[in-house]
């Protein structure tokens, strides 16, 4: 089970700052642009996203044993024009770093990811669009100096 708790923190005020503690005891600033002293709501789902198209991605690759020097996910998310302002169109755009990455390992981990693995994307494909690109960025060894120095093997 998933637990999620928010409390007010200045209830006799205007300001709609939250702070938000997860089952994990985890805890932040949720805000609104007004008080900008932590994300959105909308922008957790995005960030939720991101991050678990990432958990999956990562984990294939490196079960495939790809050598993974750096990986990001960039999310753009277009949200309907009135309430619920739901996500409308998702683009996600993966950036693999490594040695000797092929293609066609990281395709297949990210349509894994979309297809089986994602929840927080199967939720949002309810309402979104999605748009999926990735790049490959190769490092040669002898630039990467964890394997020139035999940091790694």
């Amino acid at each position: 089970m998933i637990e999620a708790k928010v409390v007010l923190t200045r209830p006799l005020s205007n300001l709609r700052q939250f702070v938000a503690r997860t089952g994990g005891g985890h805890q932040f600033l949720v805000d609104d642009q007004d008080g900008a002293t932590g994300p959105k709501p909308i922008e957790l789902v995005a960030a939720g996203l991101a991050g678990c198209t990432a958990f999956d991605v990562i984990s294939i690759l490196r079960k495939k044993r790809m050598y993974v020097t750096d990986y990001e996910v960039v999310l753009e998310a277009d949200q309907a024009p009135h309430p619920p302002a739901v996500f409308e169109k998702v683009r996600l755009h993966h950036v693999v770093t490594g040695v000797e990455l092929e293609p066609k390992a990281v395709e297949d981990a990210i349509r894994l990811s979309e297809e089986k693995y994602c929840s927080a994307g199967a939720m949002i494909r309810k309402t979104a669009q999605f748009e999926t690109t990735f790049e490959i960025r190769e490092v040669g060894v002898e630039e990467d100096s964890r394997v020139a120095h035999g940091a790694v093997g």
